[in-house]
């Protein structure tokens, strides 16, 4: 005797199926229940750093260390995925990462795309120098002087096109060829965000060989990229930036990472909520 399904218990069967087939796809914007993925930079000294022994360190890793703990997934929980920034916008929307943690700067053009939690940390476009150099104080100073930043670097051609259009720009591949060509006289500064200048200065082998300028020729909002509409996890997220402040962690990374470089950093940055 041959049994039919009735329309009902088709029905069901599909829910289920498709039910099964959720529980089991671990798809979640970069979390499966039981590991969740951060995209943080892993080459900015300071902020987002991959050690020759495989581990990561610096002030963004940090903190998307107390988020995440926050969100109840341990640090050995966590799957971190490198997030070029070119790549940032698509990482988040593609479901590859939960979060981004990776220096990025809050504006209206990745706001249209994704959303931020924060701002964490608040910094503006600086120079590098050498320790001994006097002669650069002012922005204006660079309209005689050998500029170096990395090739497409926004801020260089910040400085270029509206600050110093005199200046000398050498772009070139990396942070750590500017290094080593200002340490060598072959270029005056470097420019970028003073956060990561200053994670440059505090490595070990660059320490007491640079100081930064102490120009601020831009505001950069550092914000925890999510996904586009995610507002429950965005809120998840701003309370654990609040309670990271409250509790003096915040300081506390701030001076761990930044501190032997002299950086003089903002306060706290409000929660945008």
């Amino acid at each position: 005797m041959k049994l039919r399904r009735t329309p009902a218990a088709a029905a069901a069967a599909v829910v289920l199926a498709l039910t099964a087939t959720a529980c089991g796809s671990g798809s979640d914007s970069g979390s499966n229940g039981d590991k969740i993925t951060v995209g943080i930079k892993f080459d900015q000294p300071g902020l987002g750093l991959k050690t020759p022994d495989g581990t990561y360190a610096g002030f963004d890793v940090d903190v998307a260390k107390y988020v995440a703990k926050e969100l109840g997934f341990a640090e050995d929980k966590i799957n971190w995925k490198q997030a070029p920034s070119a790549e940032r916008e698509n990482l988040i929307k593609n479901g590859d990462v939960k979060f981004v943690v990776a220096s990025y700067s809050i504006n209206e053009k990745r706001l249209k795309e994704v959303d931020f939690a924060g701002p964490y940390f608040v910094t503006h476009q600086d120079l590098l120098v050498r320790a001994d150099d006097s002669s650069i104080t002012k922005v204006e100073d660079l309209n005689s002087k050998k500029l170096c930043s990395v090739s497409g670097s926004t801020s260089a051609q910040n400085v270029k096109e509206k600050l110093a259009p005199k200046a000398d720009l050498q772009q070139l591949g990396g942070y750590s060829e500017c290094l080593t060509g200002l340490e060598n006289k072959r270029v005056d500064a470097l420019t970028t965000d003073a956060s990561i200048l200053a994670g440059y200065a505090s490595q070990k082998e660059h320490q007491g060989k640079f100081k930064l300028a102490g120009l601020s020729m831009s505001d950069e909002n550092y914000g925890i990229g999510v996904k586009k509409g995610d507002s429950e996890l965005k809120g998840k997220i701003n309370k654990a930036l609040e309670k990271m402040v409250s509790d003096g962690t915040w300081d506390k990374l701030v001076k761990q990472h930044f501190g032997p470089s002299g950086y003089k950093n903002d306060p706290a940055p409000k929660i945008a909520g």
